[in-house]
């Protein structure tokens, strides 16, 4: 009977030992939720140095654009989902001209946007302005420095997209989605900060 009780007393030990290890025993971790998806920006500003005018003049610009893929949908066959480029944002230019006495100014919506390791290409179209470029679609290509070097920037109207047509007369062209030149431009003031993305895949339809 002793040594039943014995039994009893040791099992019932182990027992409560059990459970005490089973409480003690860290809970099986939650699996981390995926990370979302990396979305392509430019932000920033600065003054550039354009060498077709006077060194007067104060060219500036500012972009702030991001990536909303797929959100900008268009009737033509393949744009009801829209494309992996919309994004929204702002872009503004301000070119002051003393000799002139006078200063450009305008702001625009931003409709794409694609990068490429540390170079943007943006699209926007001109809401409001001061020269009556209200419509209009402008190109803007942004570079962030690497290894210290400046930022760098271009934009449509600069030194391209010009239109040559057969009988010799010339005319601006149509500025595409995404489309602007190298960014040709040195930034001497300010600066801007390209968030590279791939291309987000196509939604389920």
């Amino acid at each position: 009977m002793k040594n039943r009780k014995r039994t009893l007393v040791l099992a019932g030990t182990a027992v409560a030992l059990m459970a005490t290890l089973i409480a003690a025993a860290p809970a099986p971790a939650t699996p981390a939720a995926p990370a979302a998806p990396k979305v392509a920006a430019v932000h920033g500003g600065g003054t550039v140095h354009y060498p077709y005018v006077p060194a007067s003049h104060d060219i500036r610009f500012t972009v702030d654009a991001e990536a909303v893929p797929w959100s900008r949908p268009f009737p033509a066959p393949g744009g009801e989902q829209g494309m992996p480029v919309d994004a929204r944002g702002k872009v503004t230019i301000y070119h002051a001209m003393p000799d002139q006495n006078f200063t450009a100014v305008g702001e625009a919506e931003v409709d794409c946007l694609v990068t490429g390791g540390r170079t943007a290409t943006v699209t926007a179209v001109v809401t409001s302005s001061n020269v009556g470029w209200e419509g209009r679609r402008i190109g803007i290509s942004v570079q962030d420095g690497e290894r210290g070097g400046p930022d760098r920037l271009g934009f449509s109207w600069g030194i391209a997209n010009v239109d040559v047509k057969p009988d010799g007369t010339v005319a601006e062209g149509k500025v595409g989605t995404c489309m602007a030149p190298a960014p040709f431009t040195e930034v001497t003031k300010g600066g801007f900060k390209v968030t590279p993305a791939p291309l987000a895949p196509r939604p389920k339809a």
